[in-house]
């Protein structure tokens, strides 16, 4: 299997296949309320050319987007190799699944996308106990966060 970068968007080719990935999800999987939203989000997204990017397990999910900033809010990179981030990302993410391009066109309409974002911004505080509660619940998170090594250990 190679892997090209070229232009941001990937490239993955096997013997058999080959896939263009049109949207990159970068999303914190070391989280249960992130990933149990990121698998509803692959489930319908199965046919879409979509890659998700677990960065809890990545020590740099990409040149341009560290570890922390990917942690910190919803990313995606658009086809463009447009990386955005918050209510503009999920926005660029509903664009791509069957059953809720509806809501992508109402996230684009004039006004809206601002105060998506501002309900966003009011849900990040809360998103670890939220986080806590849906373990509760069952979910699960993908994997605990990559911790990088520190020198000397």
């Amino acid at each position: 299997m190679s892997i090209d970068l070229s232009g941001h968007t990937a490239r993955i080719t096997s013997m058999t296949e080959q896939k263009t990935c049109d949207l990159t999800v970068y999303y914190d999987g070391s989280c249960p309320l992130c990933t149990a939203e990121i698998s509803h989000y692959r489930k319908i997204a199965a046919d879409s050319a979509v890659d998700f990017v677990d960065v809890s397990a990545e020590a740099v999910p990409h040149p341009d987007l560290s570890r922390e900033t990917a942690m910190a809010r919803f990313h995606v990179r658009t086809a463009s190799g447009e990386l955005v981030s918050g209510a503009r990302a999920f926005a660029a993410l509903w664009a791509y699944l069957p059953g809720w391009r509806h809501a992508a066109r109402i996230a684009r309409l004039p006004g809206v996308t601002p105060l998506l974002e501002l309900g966003y911004r009011a849900f990040l505080p809360v998103r670890p106990a939220l986080s806590r509660i849906a373990a509760r619940f069952g979910a699960k998170p993908e994997r605990q966060a990559f911790v990088e090594p520190k020198d000397g250990c």
